[in-house]
């Protein structure tokens, strides 16, 4: 749709379907220009809705697709197309009824990558939210669940590989060089999961025996020549099948499970029952060509979708406003897998503040911004603008305090009653948090349910104060919660949330006055007593971010201090460094000064420290980012944010010279590279380390450092310490980045994702200070010229345009409006190609109305170019919309 015709979906005003579809033949007979899809439905009316009696039509949508024919019980049938929809007014009589839909598509020119559509010359699908009515006419919602059997037909040398849902039930050959596959899933499913692939592909093979004692098949399909980088994901699904049945008693359900890659993809990846389609950003993975991070982030992804099996597949959404019902349940689970693969506490601890600095990074804006929105929202206008950090993280940290208020074994026992209640239903949010509450009567949060699900209701990030009070005589300790929510769109007035607050009391010395303990605050504001304290505590609050609220305890310096020397929880002990960060970057906006000795040596302590785990080190020597500092501030300046941290890190850089060359010798991997968390940690302290040390040489006119750099580019071993060195040449500026960058680009051979690395990495470059200021920009709007980027590859536009506008606020952000100017730009012309791509690089303006001027005035006219367009998609229109009504 086009011209802002979309109408508002309530989530008040829904209704069961008047039909059901029980189950769906479908026959493809494939071609890139010109696909014939037949599908017999078969149809239910839906005796509660139709009751009365009343005659209703059958509505089924569908969207950029010819029909050729209609037929029911065998004979042609009346319809019409009135726009999107197909409408057979009198649909025959009886119960149930076959109907019969023949129609075309055009996968060739579908740029939108939603529903059925090309990609190095193979097709794919992908069918969420409503790309479904993209391929054929259905009722294209989740609560229409259906058994599938599926025949593909087609070219053998063009697409040898033929693959869709659930288990392989015949295959052969056809004349004219064609040949076929029929795959049959036996789970009920809604349209958003069905699923087909005809390419070109090789395939990575495992066989293996769950508990129950049942052997699955696992395939793992790519481009040739790819298969070499498919170990780490075969490894990381094997091991997600392992540990769901392990942890939550829940099996893998058909014969095989396919992971099939492909290079044009707007997601990550799609859980498509039986059949995951992946960016390949989330499949291929080898040391030359993939990070750290991205090995990471292979296990995580390959997880989450895995765990959709049942968090998702099994039981689905009764309607798209249930997201999260899905999603957020399924990043916990992801959460708690990545964590335990991680092992060690120390890397379990550093898996959780990387889960919280995404979150804050995220969704934090998001819910101070112009699309903040529930957990589960109330309406929307395109489906697709609600895949947002809200319903994932947000969500996730939903469920993770129901885990905290039932524990471990508690939560196990929802889940249970969870799928015994309702495996094979599609159900809402509410009927998840019901079944943990009842399985858990006696809990903190059956008890609380009814409060607590205003967590799903209500937008915002609440506010936590904290103050405490301690009568010495009588050793007690007073410590009083009181929580406040600020208007968010709609809903100017909240009230009280459940916010569990695990705490423990620590002494000055470092003793631990009090074990930890569970306070929940259900009121506005409520007091907790500790008996039995020997001295005035220190409170370390919200141990492992026990609740997704914004704290202010009022803790001094020197108290900080004792919680980053002491403190026992990993997570509170590096928030204490990043609060004495912040708090030095915020006065350094205020009035400039020199960095102070006490925080200096409580960095250098950090870094010295002959137990912590190095990837700790990293995170906590990691001064806040300029987004997170911006959070802070009611109008910021991004240029003065951007100036106050350079100069803090500089100051760190040469304040420890002599501790970041230790760092760097010290922690030096020299052993065969494996991606795991120990080694990790201790690259991503090296890389931190000769970044620092080629900061301090910048100023210094020492050629040394920069120089190891350049040489570690060339020779590294492994892609992350590759890029770290090039990093370290770019944040500088180097001379010598230049030529590392081509060395790079010369090293990629063609790679996608190493290019989008290449792309990426200089979209992020900081601005210089100074006279060289606006050389990063220029850079990156130079590269939209270079021959190896396309707005019409997902992967492309993100390393490339998402990062320079998202992630570099100093480049983006210009007095001079150049880079409001290339959003509109790019952002218009990929509203042409990819709405859900679009409305993505559209959100980078939500928070345009807490910028100082003349950022404010320049970004509102750019939304303002965008929004007088008659032809954006209704993803783009009501981004921008909303946008523009915030500060109206």
């Amino acid at each position: 749709m086009r011209e802002g015709t979309a109408p508002v979906i309530r989530r008040q005003d829904y209704a069961a379907p008047a039909f059901w579809i029980r189950r769906v033949d479908l026959t493809f007979d494939l071609d890139a220009a010109k696909t014939i899809v037949a599908s017999k439905l078969h149809i239910e009316r839906n005796a509660a809705v139709l009751a009365d009696g009343a005659p209703q039509p059958l509505v089924l949508q569908g969207e950029d697709i010819n029909v050729l024919r209609v037929m029911a019980g065998g004979e042609s049938v009346s319809f019409r197309v009135e726009g999107n929809l197909l409408v057979i007014d009198n649909p025959p009589a009886g119960d149930s009824f076959v109907l019969e839909v023949r129609n075309t598509c055009n996968p060739e020119k579908n740029t939108q990558l939603s529903g059925l559509y090309t990609s190095g010359g193979g097709l794919f699908t992908q069918c969420e939210a409503e790309g479904f009515r993209r391929i054929t006419y259905f009722l294209d919602r989740p609560d229409v669940m259906a058994v599938y059997t599926v025949t593909l037909r087609a070219d053998r040398t063009k697409y040898p590989v033929l693959l869709s849902n659930g288990n392989l039930v015949a295959q052969g050959t056809l004349d004219n060089g064609r040949h076929f596959a029929t795959w049959h899933d036996p789970f009920p499913k809604p349209s958003y999961l069905f699923a087909l692939v005809a390419a070109d592909l090789v395939c990575r093979e495992q066989r293996i025996t769950t508990r129950a004692g049942r052997e699955h098949l696992l395939q793992v399909y790519v481009r040739r020549g790819d298969l070499g980088k498919t170990e780490h994901a075969m490894a990381s699904l094997v091991a997600s099948v392992v540990w769901d049945e392990a942890r939550f008693g829940l099996p893998l359900d058909l014969e095989r499970f396919m992971v099939v890659a492909v290079e044009d993809f707007n997601m990550g990846a799609m859980e498509n029952k039986g059949l995951n389609i992946f960016n390949t950003k989330y499949v291929l993975a080898s040391p030359a060509t993939a990070t750290d991070d991205d090995f990471a982030g292979i296990e995580s992804v390959v997880g989450h979708e895995y765990f959709h099996n049942w968090t998702g597949n099994r039981i689905t959404c009764r309607d798209w406003f249930q997201l999260s019902l899905k999603e957020g349940l399924t990043v916990f689970r992801d959460q708690e897998f990545s964590m335990d693969m991680a092992g060690s506490a120390s890397a379990r601890a550093v898996k959780r503040i990387q889960d919280v600095l995404m979150l804050r990074a995220r969704q934090f804006p998001e819910d101070a911004g112009a699309m903040a929105h529930p957990v589960r929202p109330d309406s929307y206008a395109a489906i697709d603008n609600f895949y947002t950090a809200t319903v994932y993280e947000k969500g996730a940290e939903v469920v993770r305090m129901m885990h905290t208020l039932v524990g471990r074994e508690g939560f196990a026992r929802g889940i249970t009653l969870y799928f015994q209640r309702h495996d094979g239903q599609a159900v809402t949010c509410d009927d998840f948090a019901q079944a943990i509450a009842d399985a858990n009567p006696g809990s903190a949060l059956g008890a609380r349910l009814d409060a607590f699900k205003r967590w799903y209701a209500q937008a915002g990030t609440p506010r936590l104060q904290a103050r405490g009070h301690y009568d010495a005589e009588a050793r007690r300790y007073t410590l009083t919660l009181t929580q406040s929510a600020l208007p968010s769109p709609g809903q100017p007035h909240k009230q009280p949330y459940v916010i569990p607050v695990l705490t423990a009391l620590i002494g000055h010395d470092g003793r631990e006055l009090a074990a930890e303990r569970l306070l929940v605050l259900d009121g506005t504001s409520q007091s907790f007593t500790f008996e039995g304290i020997d001295a005035a505590p220190v409170p370390s609050l919200l141990r492992g971010f026990s609740a997704p609220v914004v704290l202010d305890d009022g803790l001094s310096d020197a108290e900080l201090l004792v919680l980053l020397a002491h403190d026992s929880d990993p997570f509170n002990r590096w928030e204490a460094g990043q609060r004495l960060a912040l708090q030095r970057l915020l006065r350094q906006l205020q009035q400039p000064a020199p960095l102070d000795a006490p925080f200096i040596e409580a960095m250098r302590g950090v870094l010295r420290h002959p137990t912590l785990d190095p990837a700790f080190k990293e995170l906590a020597l990691v001064l806040p980012s300029e987004g997170y500092v911006a959070e802070q501030l009611e109008r910021f300046d991004p240029q003065a944010i951007h100036a106050a941290r350079v100069q803090l890190r500089d100051a760190l850089a040469t304040a420890l010279h002599d501790d970041w060359v230790w760092a760097f010798d010290t922690h030096a991997v020299r052993e065969g590279y494996a991606p795991t968390p120990a080694q990790a940690g201790r690259r991503a302290l090296v890389n931190l380390a000769l970044h620092m040390l080629c900061r301090h040489a910048a100023h210094h006119d020492d050629p040394v450092w920069p120089g190891r750099a350049y040489q570690r580019v060339k020779t590294a071993g492994n892609m992350t310490e590759r890029l770290g060195a090039l990093q370290a040449l770019l944040d500088t500026p180097s001379p010598l980045a230049d030529a590392a960058l081509a060395h790079f680009h010369a090293q990629a051979g063609g790679d996608a994702l190493v290019l989008d690395k290449w792309f990426m990495l200089q979209a992020h470059a900081p601005e210089p200070l100074g006279a060289d200021a606006g050389r990063a920009f220029a850079r990156a709007k130079a590269l939209l010229k270079h021959p190896d980027f396309s707005l019409k590859n997902p992967n492309r536009v993100r390393s490339l345009v998402l990062a320079l506008c998202s992630a570099n606020p100093a480049a983006f952000h210009r007095a001079d409006a150049a880079g409001y100017v290339l959003w509109s730009e790019k952002l218009l012309e990929l509203d042409a190609i990819n709405p859900q791509l679009a409305a993505r690089l559209a959100r980078v303006m939500d928070r345009w109305s807490a910028l100082a001027e003349p950022y404010r005035s320049a970004a509102r006219e750019a939304i303002a170019r965008v929004a007088v367009k008659p032809d954006l998609s209704d993803d783009v229109r009501e981004i921008v919309t909303r946008a523009l009504e915030i500060a109206a």
